[in-house]
């Protein structure tokens, strides 16, 4: 299946509120209060109203009942058609070879580049330590180079596989801060996918204007900005990876 994701909601834009508030840790961001209890049950609406980034995961990898495996992934620029990033899963037959097999790296818009570093993934000498982190291939981080910052419509492609299991309602919504003010939520839907099916998604994200301050605070606190993506099959929360990304590249 390949479809085009649909936006559900709204982006929520950074503003520089704040800045004159006389706040010392230099994000210019208001002071935020703690996230919100944990229900007994994670909902979109939970996630949705969170003013921070979680300071755990708020499921377990075996929550994934439905197998859900994410294999590849991709970054270009909407208007120029640039590949700004790209890396892939290697299949069974590939495990062997070396890490450079493991992901890729694409030259991005003017310069601009990015580089993931998954945990767990690096090479075969992290097989072991993985077996022992059972959160292992749940965080990435990207590394970028200003210019990105002044992108305004990106798409993602995404390629995942399923198991035996249909999958109703997928939907993720994921939640950008830097420090603990909020930049922007994304929340789109996948719709269904049929059992043991590989299937393709680009989503369309719409960049707000950030303010000129609040990009050198970014610029300058690489992997400061943040991101929590929850993915939910039937309002139940199924997966939850966390990022962090720098946009110093190439200072």
């Amino acid at each position: 299946m390949s479809v085009v994701g649909k936006k559900l909601s709204a982006i929520t834009t950074a503003t520089s509120a704040g800045a004159a508030s006389g706040d010392s840790s230099g994000s210019g961001a208001p002071p935020t209060s703690s996230n919100p209890p944990h229900p007994k049950g994670i909902t979109p609406e939970y996630v949705l109203k969170l003013n921070k980034i979680t300071d755990d995961y708020l499921c377990s990898p075996d929550a994934n009942i439905y197998d859900i495996d994410f294999t590849r992934f991709k970054i270009r620029d909407m208007e120029s058609g640039a590949v700004l990033f790209e890396i892939a899963k290697p299949s069974a037959s590939e495990t062997g070879h070396s890490s450079e097999n493991n992901s890729s790296t694409a030259p991005a818009v003017e310069g601009g580049n990015a580089t993931s570093s998954a945990i767990g993934n690096e090479d075969h000498a992290n097989e072991e330590e993985e077996a022992l982190e059972p959160n292992a291939g749940r965080y990435v981080r990207y590394q970028f180079t200003p210019q990105f910052l002044k992108l305004k419509t990106v798409g993602a492609t995404v390629e995942f596989t399923v198991g035996s299991k249909c999958v109703k309602n997928f939907r993720m919504i994921e939640r950008h801060f830097f420090q603990d003010q909020l930049l922007k939520t994304f929340d789109f839907e996948f719709g269904y996918c049929i059992p043991y099916s590989k299937n393709t998604c680009e989503h369309i994200y719409e960049f707000p204007t950030i303010p000129p301050d609040l990009v050198n605070e970014m610029i300058m606190n690489p992997f400061e900005t943040r991101s929590d993506s929850f993915y939910f099959v039937d309002n139940c929360l199924v997966m939850h990876n966390k990022a962090d990304y720098a946009y110093n590249g190439g200072l």
